[in-house]
């Protein structure tokens, strides 16, 4: 069956970095676009990145541009997101997606698998 498991949070300081992973399985990682996603209580899922099948296509949510790196490697079966600079307003509950065929990469509806998240806290 299809499985998204993320890894990497925790607690970091404002200026910090974080480099967070999705290992994937039970399908061809190379056929799907990947997407980033976060979530704070009480608030809708934030789109973050998405990267296309092999990678040569990326997309970001205007705040992380410049900061946060979409990346993957397909025979490993994972995809990243590193994280730099990262700023108080970045801590969220981090999800890995896989985007539906033919869907955006911007929207959650758009995605048919979720991993079950990771706490990335900005915090001094």
């Amino acid at each position: 069956q299809v499985q998204l498991v993320e890894s990497g949070g925790g607690l970091v300081q404002p200026g910090g970095s974080v480099r967070l992973s999705c290992a994937a399985s039970g399908f061809l990682l190379s056929s799907y676009y990947m997407g980033w996603f976060r979530q704070n209580p009480g608030k809708e899922r934030e789109f973050v990145a998405a990267i296309s099948r092999a990678g040569g296509k990326t997309y970001y949510l205007d705040s992380v541009k410049g900061r946060f790196t979409i990346s993957r490697d397909n025979a490993k079966n994972t995809v990243y997101l590193q994280m730099n600079i990262l700023k108080p307003e970045d801590t969220a509950v981090y999800y890995c997606a896989r985007r539906a065929a033919g869907g955006t990469h911007y929207s959650p509806g758009d995605y048919d698998y979720w991993g079950q998240g990771t706490q990335v806290t900005v915090s001094s």
